[in-house]
């Protein structure tokens, strides 16, 4: 069958544009369809009171110095045919973990974490090191039909102290785990390295800079991007899909479907699915963030000189969905001129609040009560703080704040759940024999875990044919 596309691709966030670009190096024909009028998915960026917010953006994990060639930033590079100096990266300064009895700070420079952890929690450095040596690689994340291990039994066996597992999990689940109070170890592993062996930088002009790199990429590559293309429909006929039909009453035919809107969100819009295959289950895990703009730059006025601030205010870490509309017993502080070299960028200071929340109570609301929960939850959020940037409210000029409804809305991702589903498919691959899932969903999370998913995928099942 003569196809008008080889590959289409539902969605231009980070890893439908890696897969795009990809494809489109090697004379593919493949056509991104995305519903909004902007690229960028989960990491997008939007206009606001005169300013450009990004959606997603705290940090890019997994950095490493172009010195560096065999890690995965590198490794992106390369298989996107981009620069170090493309990126425009700025690192962090310092980051922080803070619990009720001790602190832990760490950079892009991992010796300070270990040196941290034998000060403060001298009977536990030998067992720290044992771990970091067996951490799982990338490898055993894509294996398909590999059970769950344990995160927390895991440490457990290279660890005796409750306080510094907990810490070590704070930051790690904030930025990338699905499930609820535990995690996957390999998935844990991933993570580790990302935010903690390799590191935290943004780039200097947030991430309107980076889409608009991948999208002008890919384009030059030859590849087709349609914004205001919602697809409504995959139809399917003998285990493939023979039909993707729009919102707009198109319909179009490839020979390869590649989906990064979530795999939930991807069965939905399936005709048909094999009764004896998995029903994927929206995730449970959603946030509540807050960006303030302030008069002035936190370093300079206020003192607070952290990159990102993870606290929690309970011996364990509570990592669920809460019973209220937002849990403000532990959160993250990001403050994006805390990068170095970022902050000569600005005058105006950025703070980022961020708590775990709960879908379903916020879905409820009226839009009146609603809004009013918001300025409420707000309120909350800069209180607590207020705790480490003092005087932090009576420097808001401005501020938006985003729930986990915000989320579904603009991304139709279930339950604003921007880490997915626990049912990820780490190889990709669907019950539908030409559908495949990058993003989130393959397990593979960040700005460079998606960057990696929409290569892998690609990869694997187009170029290579595997």
């Amino acid at each position: 069958m003569d196809y008008e596309y080889e590959v289409l691709i539902i969605g231009a966030g980070l890893s439908g544009l890696a897969a795009g670009i990809r494809l489109a190096h090697f004379g593919r024909r493949v056509c991104i369809l995305e519903k909004q009028v902007r690229a960028g998915g989960l990491n997008s960026w939007y206009p606001f009171q005169g300013r450009i917010l990004d959606v997603g953006l705290h940090a890019v994990t997994n950095y490493v110095p172009r010195s560096v060639k065999s890690a995965p930033l590198a490794r992106i590079l390369r298989q996107l045919r981009l620069s170090h100096d493309d990126l425009r990266l700025c690192p962090q300064r310092i980051s922080r973990i803070i619990f009720p009895e001790k602190e832990l700070s760490f950079t892009n420079d991992f010796q300070l974490l270990v040196q941290e952890i034998a000060d403060k929690f001298p009977s536990q450095v030998d067992g720290f090191l044992k771990l970091t040596n067996s951490l799982a690689d990338y490898a055993e994340l894509s294996s398909p039909g590999r059970e769950m291990v344990s995160a927390r039994k895991v440490l457990k066996q290279f660890l005796s102290d409750p306080l510094l597992i907990e810490m070590l999990l704070c930051p790690i689940m904030f930025y990338g785990n699905c499930r609820e109070d535990d995690m996957d170890f390999v998935q844990f592993s991933i993570l580790f390295r990302s935010i903690f062996t390799e590191g935290f930088a943004r780039p200097k002009l947030g991430m309107r800079q980076l889409i608009q790199l991948l999208v002008d990429k890919y384009q030059e590559s030859g590849g087709e991007l349609r914004y205001g293309c919602q697809v409504h429909k995959l139809i399917i006929n003998q285990g493939r899909v023979a039909e993707v039909h729009l919102a707009n009453g198109r319909i179009m035919q490839a020979k390869v479907i590649i989906s990064t809107v979530g795999l939930p969100e991807t069965r939905s819009l399936c005709s048909f699915w094999p009764a004896e295959a998995k029903e994927p289950k929206p995730g449970e895990i959603a946030f509540v963030e807050s960006i303030l703009m302030l008069d002035c730059l936190p370093s300079q006025s206020l003192g607070f000189e952290t990159t990102i601030l993870f606290y929690n205010d309970t011996e364990r870490f509570v990592y669920r969905k809460p019973n209220g509309l937002i849990d403000s017993l532990s959160g993250v502080i990001c403050c994006p001129n805390n990068y170095q070299e970022d902050e000569q960028m600005s005058t105006e200071g950025l703070v980022r609040l961020t708590h775990l929340a709960n879908f379903d109570l916020w879905s409820r609301l009226d839009q009146d009560e609603y809004r009013r929960q918001k300025e409420h939850c707000l309120r909350e959020s800069v209180e607590k703080a207020e705790r480490f940037i003092r005087g932090l409210g009576r420097h808001i000029v401005a501020c938006d704040t985003f729930t986990p409804r915000t989320i579904q809305r603009f991304t139709a991702r279930q339950k604003g759940a921007v880490y997915g589903t626990p049912d990820k498919l780490p190889d990709g691959r669907t019950e539908i024999k030409n559908l495949y899932v990058c993003g989130t969903d393959q397990g593979l999370v960040g700005i460079v875990g998606a960057l990696l998913s929409g290569i892998t995928v690609a990869n694997r099942w187009v170029l290579y044919g595997a």
